[in-house]
């Protein structure tokens, strides 16, 4: 089968990357801002404005495409091919009707899943993944995205939740309250949104380097960590062990090959992954066997790249 090629679209809360993809290359791409938009609707003009400017910049054809696909930050119905739920990120997205809308400015079939699992996809087809039947992937970030493939294929349910939402584990019991109603999620318990009351939860976080700080990023918390800062090196520490946990009952619910770790904490990921890999081996009921946990190795290109796999067995 020759290479097919996507307009692809990654969205997330605070960009839309727009790319251009033919097989496992990316031919031209763009990210527009898109933390400013006040919803999905008004940012729509300028993503296909864009998508038309790179198919130029490519030279390709539209006629050439199969699809265009979207990865979208929430729960969507990949069957529908509509938002279901947005956690407060562009929430008129479940009130528009984006198949037609794409459908109409482009004149091709209009695919859609949550990003974290196109990434995954990406990663399958053409990363750290490769050669896993079953893996699953989780995102470290401002939020703590999942994804599970079983079989080669994205886990599929009616209501879109399925391998979807590993991020809203709850591994505290009577933990903090997280943005999607629940207690003691892994992404309430460990990740950036949550990082400056992590923080001001440690002995001594008064006096330490972020002490006055309103944000906190984890950029900013390796620096702290780098200067001896123990407040810092024991938030790293808590989180650690949520990500450990959570990864545990990751594995435990879809006994995957392979554990893919993607998303901006990853830039240590030779300080992180071993210390999840020591609890894994621990902890992990997996007989006769130990799960790798991997590094991505797409960046922020994988869920653009999930583009073409996704219309392998969609179309």
């Amino acid at each position: 089968m020759p290479d097919l090629t996507a307009l692809a679209i990654d969205l997330g809360g605070s960009h839309a990357a727009c790319a251009v993809v033919r097989g496992g290359t990316i031919l031209a791409c763009r990210s527009l801002p898109a933390d400013g938009a006040s919803g999905l609707e008004s940012l729509l003009p300028a993503v296909s404005e864009t998508l038309m400017e790179l198919l130029r910049d490519a030279h390709v054809d539209r006629a050439e495409c199969s699809a265009v696909v979207m990865g979208f930050c929430g729960i969507v119905s990949a069957r529908e091919r509509r938002v279901l739920a947005t956690n407060e990120k562009f929430d008129d997205a479940t009130r528009l009707d984006l198949k037609a809308w794409f459908e109409r400015a482009f004149g091709l079939p209009f695919l859609l899943e949550n990003d974290a699992r196109l990434a995954l996809l990406g990663e399958h087809s053409f990363g750290a993944a490769r050669g896993a039947q079953d893996a699953v992937m989780v995102t470290l970030g401002t939020g703590i995205g999942g994804a599970a493939l079983l079989d080669g294929r994205l886990l599929q349910s009616k209501h879109g939740l399925a391998g979807t939402i590993g991020g809203h584990m709850p591994v505290v019991l009577e933990g903090r309250l997280c943005s999607c109603g629940n207690r003691g999620c892994a992404e309430a318990e460990s990740s950036t949104a949550f990082l400056p009351e992590i923080y001001r939860r440690q002995p001594g976080s008064v006096k330490g380097l972020l002490g006055d700080r309103k944000t906190i990023g984890f950029a900013e918390l390796f620096e702290a960590i780098d200067s001896g800062d123990e407040p810092a090196i024991a938030s790293l520490d808590r989180c650690v062990r949520v990500w450990s946990a959570l990864t545990v009952a990751l594995i435990h619910a879809y006994d995957p090959e392979v554990v893919v770790f993607g998303g901006s904490v990853l830039k240590r990921a030779r300080e992180i992954l071993p210390r999840l890999q020591e609890h894994v081996n621990a902890h992990a009921w997996t007989p006769g066997r130990k799960v790798p946990l991997v590094a991505a190795v797409l960046g922020s290109d994988a869920a653009l790249l999930g583009a073409t796999p996704l219309m392998e067995y969609s179309l």
